[in-house]
């Protein structure tokens, strides 16, 4: 019996490889005379006719071949035992393209163009989650000498300035002990306990400082206490629209949602453990709209996830080649970001 299930397992994993490479439903002649699995073409329609019964393949219209169903897919994923290496040159690319990146927001981008060409699908990029970030400098820059700029810069690359009108003129040594001071209270704490501590400085600090304090910390702790939304960035949205099909009446549906950030966001929430790969395939996503699709997401980051990505395309993808890039550029981000 066992030989039997494997058996058809191989008759759904050509049908999903033929399939995904053609567009076009698959016949047992087609599977007899591409794939080597040494049986007859009357074995192959008799698996098929129980794969289809068992609701992994579906024959659509009154073709004489079958595609698989989402249940199919998931199977064929769940059962991936090898996922398709990167070449040597394509990590290599990989590695070049995102180190040359100047700073946080220029790797992401770079990351998403690279995630999208690889896959040619749309790829996703969550920045880095604030829920474990820690402060790791603060920098205090004089624009004026009554104006100062701060740039808070947390330890998973997020970097937030703002500026502080102080009401009156300050001098460099002031301006150097408030950074002395700001950084002492805050620097390697988590953003709720730095905004905390920063809130406690006034009543500390020496009187001809404290004006100048009081501003500053007014600024710093609406800056830590605030989590602003997530943002994202999305690339190669085009790429959907290369075969329409794969979205029978959906299309614009799929497009839709992908504009919503909420949605998005949902989509990379599975991601818990870096380098650990979710799949969700067609019925298996929880919004509506995309129902058509298949989308396979990771966290990135060394030691704890700082955020997701991923890539989002039709339920006619090719999965191991998909896993494998989105596990690789993830890697990559992680490492950069963890080094810098």
């Amino acid at each position: 019996m066992a030989n039997a299930d494997e058996r058809r397992f191989d008759v759904l994993r050509a049908i999903v490889a033929d399939y995904v490479a053609n567009q076009e439903p698959v016949g047992s002649k087609a599977i007899v005379e591409r794939h080597n699995l040494g049986v007859s073409s009357a074995t192959v329609r008799n698996d098929m006719a129980t794969l289809e019964e068992e609701g992994y393949i579906t024959q659509p219209h009154t073709s004489a071949g079958r595609v698989p169903t989402d249940k199919g897919y998931r199977l064929f994923v769940d059962r991936l035992s090898e996922i398709k290496p990167l070449s040597a040159a394509e990590r290599r690319a990989i590695t070049t393209f995102l180190d040359s990146g100047t700073d946080l927001d220029d790797v992401l981008r770079r990351s998403v163009r690279l995630l999208a060409q690889l896959t040619r699908q749309v790829a996703v990029v969550q920045y880095p989650m604030l829920t474990n970030a820690k402060v790791r400098h603060l920098e205090v820059v004089p624009l004026t000498p009554a104006r100062l700029m701060l740039v808070l810069i947390a330890d998973n690359g997020r970097v937030d300035q703002r500026t502080v009108d102080l009401g009156d003129v300050v001098t460099e040594e002031d301006v150097s002990r408030l950074r002395t001071v700001l950084n002492a209270a805050m620097a390697g704490r988590r953003l709720n306990e730095a905004a905390a501590r920063v809130a406690e400085l006034p009543d500390k600090s020496p009187g001809e400082l404290r004006d100048a304090l009081i501003r500053v910390t007014t600024v710093l702790v609406e800056s830590l206490a605030e989590h602003p939304e997530e943002r994202l960035v999305l690339g190669g949205t085009a790429n959907l629209t290369r075969n329409v099909a794969d979205f029978p009446g959906s299309l614009r549906q799929v497009l839709e949602a992908l504009e919503e950030q909420v949605v998005v966001l949902k989509l990379l929430a599975a991601a818990r453990n870096p380098g650990a790969i979710t799949v969700r395939i067609g019925e298996e996503n929880e919004d509506e709209q995309m129902r058509s699709t298949s989308v396979v997401s990771i966290g990135y980051g060394q030691d704890m996830v700082l955020g997701g990505m991923g890539v989002v395309g039709p339920t006619r993808m090719d999965y191991p080649g998909t896993i494998a890039a989105v596990r690789a550029v993830a890697n990559y981000v992680g490492q950069i970001l963890h080094g810098r």
